[in-house]
Parts: C-alpha cells; structure tokens; sequence
C-alpha cells in the first residue's frame, strides 16, 4: 500500500505521531552526551580512588608511627638519665630524625594553655600563680602525625586558685 493511499485517518498514523515525538532525535548528539557524562563519571572515580589512597597510606604511616611512640618513649627517658651514649644515642638520634622527616611531631611544653582537644589531664592543682588552666608539668609528651593526634600529651593541670 503506497504512502499515498494512507489516509489522515488511519488508526496507524495515530499512532505513530504518539510514539515519534516531532523532533527527530539525533543519535550523534545522544552518544556524545553519554560519551561526556561518562568521561565525567570515570574522572570523579579516578579522584575518589587517588583520594581513598591517599587516606589510606596517611592511616598506615599513622599506625606504624602510634607502633613506635613507646620506643620513642623509652629513648627520651634514657637521653633524660644520661644513659644514651655513644652508638645508641647515633641510633636514638636517627629515630628521632627519620620520624621527624616522616612528620611526627612531638608536643606539649610545661607553662602552655591546656587544651582537652591535645591533652589529657592526669593530675590536678590550683595555684594564684596562673590565670587559666595550665599544663604545669608535662608527664608524657603527645605526638601528631599530619592534623591526627596520635597520642595526647598526658599533663598535670594547674587551675587558678579561688575557681
């Protein structure tokens, strides 16, 4: 049946202006569209994974540097007693450089502000000599790798007198 036959009528032209939209839609600009928005998906997931990564290498160096704050620990009390002489103070001051270059900082000095966010209070004063609670004396120095506080410095706390 030829197209002219076909009548403005017919049931089947109905249909098929209900089905096709008046636009013609283009397949090139389709493809192009999906194309983008999956480049565009493949670039976010290549962010979040470099980023997933990167947390994760952080939280390892973190782990094995928490692992070594009690050698580190150990190697301040004998430097503190004159026990580290000689090979073993070559050794403790290596230690101390290749964290240091790693980034774990030590801190926590006696006369600073006390802060609960870096310092954890294990003995309490008062005195008239201070304004604000202090960290008077610093029982255990506290270490951060990066902004992650790897262990809070343990401190006695003097708060003013009278409060």
């Amino acid at each position: 049946m030829p197209s002219e036959e076909i009548g403005l009528d017919d049931p089947i032209t109905g249909i098929i202006d209900d089905v096709v939209p008046d636009q013609v839609i283009d397949p090139v600009a389709t493809l192009t569209n999906d194309l983008q928005r999956l480049q565009a998906e493949y670039a976010n997931y290549r962010k979040r994974v470099e980023r997933d990564r990167s947390v994760a290498h952080e939280m390892a160096i973190g782990a094995v540097l928490t692992e070594l704050l009690a050698l580190l620990d150990d190697v301040d009390r004998a430097e503190s007693h004159g026990e580290l002489t000689g090979g073993f103070k070559a050794v403790a001051d290596q230690l101390n450089s290749i964290t240091a270059r790693i980034g774990l900082e030590k801190y926590g000095t006696e006369g600073e502000a006390f802060d609960p966010q870096i310092h954890e209070a294990l003995m309490h004063d008062t005195s008239a000599d201070v304004a604000v609670p202090t960290a008077s004396k610093i029982l255990q120095p506290g270490y951060r790798y990066k902004e992650r506080i790897l262990r809070p410095a343990r401190v006695s706390v003097t708060d003013p007198a009278g409060e």
